[in-house]
């Protein structure tokens, strides 16, 4: 073979081996350090929250009597109870009727299992006497950790709050839209005006 045809096949054998390397690297998977963030896209599994959020996933704190309390990241759209089997499962024989396992979970909320909630609301402006929610200064994290009220009840109440002033009595609870008279039972005990 002429030494010419050996530096030809020789130069195309490593182009190709070049371009089949950079084929090879460009398909691959890309992994980050921990401290890069990641941007997630819908062909990518949700494991650990965007810098930017774009809404495909939630990510909330899970606390009380569930096996590994703490922070859990579900898909958008998830319930309590993805929430809470996420945690772990309950810890032990718990009642949860307090909590709404079926409603649709929001970036950023807490979910109390199993404690009261309004132990956990109480301190700061919003705590009243014995540990009660102040619907005149209660935000929306603290009204949505009370029994049968979700996000979307607990902002109504801040909307009825803006729009007609504080609260005179715990029965003006019954002109917010969502609220009847057995969620209003449930929450006498546990607000004040």
């Amino acid at each position: 073979m002429d030494p010419a045809h050996v530096r030809v096949i020789v130069t195309l054998a490593v182009a190709a081996g070049v371009l089949l390397t950079w084929w090879l690297l460009a398909e691959r998977p890309r992994t980050a350090s921990p401290d890069e963030p990641v941007a997630l896209t819908s062909s990518q599994p949700s494991g650990r929250p965007s810098a930017s959020p774009s809404g495909s996933e939630v990510v909330v704190d899970v606390e009380g009597k569930v096996k590994r309390p703490g922070i859990v990241t579900l898909p958008a759209g998830s319930r309590v109870h993805d929430a809470v089997e996420k945690a772990g499962g309950l810890r032990g024989t718990v009642d949860a009727t307090g909590v709404n396992m079926a409603r649709v979970l929001v970036d950023g909320e807490q979910i109390l299992v199993g404690v009261e909630p309004v132990a956990a609301a109480s301190g700061g402006a919003a705590g009243g006497p014995a540990g009660r929610i102040s619907l005149g200064s209660a935000t929306l994290e603290q009204l949505d950790t009370l029994p049968g009220i979700g996000p979307v009840t607990a902002q109504a109440i801040l909307d009825y709050r803006s729009e007609h002033g504080p609260f005179r009595s715990v029965d003006d609870l019954m002109d917010v839209k969502g609220i009847g008279q057995a969620t209003l039972d449930d929450l006498r005990d546990q607000v004040i005006p």
